[in-house]
């Protein structure tokens, strides 16, 4: 049975594909069309997933898309004729998106066939729903607690589960205007971070703040009846913009969020570009305290009605490392899995999935673990990529290549790693990398001058050896998705200079040798050489989406000042170049 997921006319479109209830593939489009976040249909993912199984458009069982603009209608429709001025706006919406929603249309076209040939059955799965899905079913728990939160889906926010066999029982869901996503995108934007998804850079930027702030903050968002609310004096209103509005080329931009209001209290809002004053750093720390009191509050909310031990979780807000990393002393829950994919892309993992569990009832078998479902490349390919670049370069075997790389990093040299799948979501986890020394004291700032061009503030991730995760960090969870921020033991800070935040912590991936024997390998290949389990992983691009292909990673490294790039089993330097 094939069932291809979607996520379409969203932000971070994408497609997955589900053979007999495994996911075999899964892509966002931005990946392959170059466009960050690109928000139209995905035509190239879904032609990648159809290449990915040797199948064709008429193959394919079930069609699963993660929206549906019937749910919540009921409420849609009292919040507005509660706002008689903004109905016309509401409407103009409703009709563009039903619009969107002929599936067979859109896959016809996109591949060219007659909609005729076409034999599957349609399914569209409520936003939150289908995050909830993407973890759950990908984790390897027959119970668990259910939680998904953004900015917003389906005119939803917030939605709490109980999962148990294949069934997903929603308990509990927030509904717009109320929003954890909207309140974190609106101080960002009122601080200057104006483009959809800068909202993990400021997540980096909270830590130079002070409290100042915290108790003004705290007023915007509250906690009220077990949940939240904010005070919607200072949000431009629902439905007097579209919110986020992706445009005909598929870029998709955000609407202002905040109102005068937060200017009348903290003063006119920054620029892009301008300096970041104390006053930008204090409300990122006022920010992300609110968030954390708010989610925290939610979490136990869930667990006195879920009360086990296991929390699956998705969600665009769930990629907020730092407080998935303190919500084990802040909560009950004692394990976590995460979508490494928690955005949007996720959803067509989660609405695919769903599909094949809830609604047809089959058996779970399947456990992601591991986040490798993109493309990988030839050996031929990748030589005839170097070749057509005019790179001179070395063919290694396995245990050449480790040792070679792992000098060039010792020696303080950066080094483009490409090799096997690509990863599913945003992060960069060992097989689109750029990795480098962690314990140089400059390294960050030689990384950002060099290659990343990135904000000063914003910290490097540490990728170590899952076994040694308990010698330099002060919590023990696993985190293969990098998605736990945890403090690093004072006595290794040193050690981890490049990568240690600072409030003294670092977004880890923990690297077991089942789930990336070769990235495993060159990790412990370094530790011979140095004594340091860990190496510094961050994505490999430079302002664009990760590099997917062998041209794109050459390109990267040719016209960046990276010293080496290991691509598949070549080693090209830039020395000899």
């Amino acid at each position: 049975m094939l069932i291809l997921g979607l996520n379409m006319f969203h932000a971070d479109a994408s497609a997955a594909i589900v053979q007999d209830g495994k996911v075999v593939f899964a892509i966002a489009e931005e990946r392959l069309n170059r466009h960050k976040h690109y928000g139209g249909f995905p035509s190239l993912a879904v032609k990648a997933c159809l290449d990915a199984v040797g199948a064709k458009i008429t193959d394919i069982d079930h069609v699963a898309v993660g929206q549906d603009s019937d749910a919540n209608l009921a409420k849609k429709v009292q919040y507005a004729l509660s706002k008689p001025s903004k109905i016309l706006n509401f409407i103009r919406l409703r009709q563009r998106k039903e619009g969107m929603r002929d599936v067979r249309s859109l896959l016809a076209n996109s591949l060219q066939i007659d909609p005729q040939l076409l034999r599957f059955q349609e399914h569209h799965l409520e936003h939150h729903i289908a995050h909830i899905a993407s973890a759950y079913y990908c984790s390897p728990w027959e119970k668990a607690a259910g939680f998904s939160y953004d900015g917003s889906g389906d005119f939803v926010s917030t939605m709490m589960a109980r999962c148990e066999g294949n069934d997903i029982e929603i308990l509990e869901r927030v509904f717009l205007p109320h929003s954890l996503g909207s309140f974190y995108t609106m101080i960002c934007e009122f601080i200057g971070y104006k483009k959809y998804g800068d909202e993990g850079k400021v997540m980096g930027l909270a830590p130079y703040g002070k409290d100042t702030y915290c108790d003004q903050i705290g007023e915007i968002i509250g906690l009220k009846n077990g949940s939240f609310q904010l005070d919607l004096n200072y949000f431009k209103p629902l439905g007097s913009n579209q919110g986020m509005q992706i445009d005909s080329d598929g870029t998709v931009s955000l609407a202002r969020h905040f109102s005068q209001q937060m200017a009348k209290l903290f003063g006119e809002p920054r620029q892009p570009h301008a300096e970041i004053t104390q006053r930008d750093m204090d409300l990122a720390f006022a920010m992300q305290h609110s968030f954390e009191k708010v989610f925290f509050h939610l979490l136990n909310q869930l667990h006195k009605k879920v009360p086990l031990g296991n929390l699956a979780m998705a969600g665009g807000c769930a990629l907020n490392s730092v407080a998935n990393g303190k919500l084990f002393s802040r909560t009950p829950f004692r394990q976590t899995w995460i979508q490494p994919a928690a955005g949007d892309e996720g959803l067509a993992v989660g609405a695919a999935l769903h599909t094949y569990h809830s609604v047809l009832k089959q058996a779970r078998s399947c456990v992601m673990n591991n986040s490798y479902l993109g493309p990988d490349f030839s050996e031929s390919r990748i030589e005839s990529s170097l070749k057509n670049a005019n790179l001179r370069y070395k063919r290694l075997e396995r245990e050449c290549l480790l040792e070679a790389v792992a000098g060039q990093i010792a020696a303080g040299n950066i080094t483009g790693w490409f090799q096997g799948r690509m990863e599913w979501g945003p992060r960069a986890l060992g097989n689109r990398s750029i990795v480098a020394h962690p314990g140089l004291p400059n390294m960050k700032d030689v990384l950002n001058a060099r290659i990343k061009h990135r904000e000063w503030f914003r910290p490097f991730a540490p990728s170590i050896m899952a076994e040694h995760q308990h010698e330099y960090f002060e919590h023990d969870h696993p985190s293969p998705f990098m998605l736990h921020v945890y403090t690093i033991r004072p006595e290794k800070r040193e050690q981890l200079c490049a990568v240690n935040h600072v409030d003294d912590t670092g977004r880890l991936q923990s690297v077991s040798r089942d789930e990336n024997p070769l990235y495993y390998d060159l990790i412990q290949a370094f530790q011979r050489k140095t004594g340091i389990p860990v190496v510094l992983n961050t994505s490999f691009n430079e302002n664009e989406p990760i590099v997917c292909a062998p041209n794109e990673a050459i390109d990267c490294f040719k016209r960046t000042r990276m010293d080496a790039l290991a691509i598949g089993p070549f080693l090209a330097l830039k020395s000899d170049n």
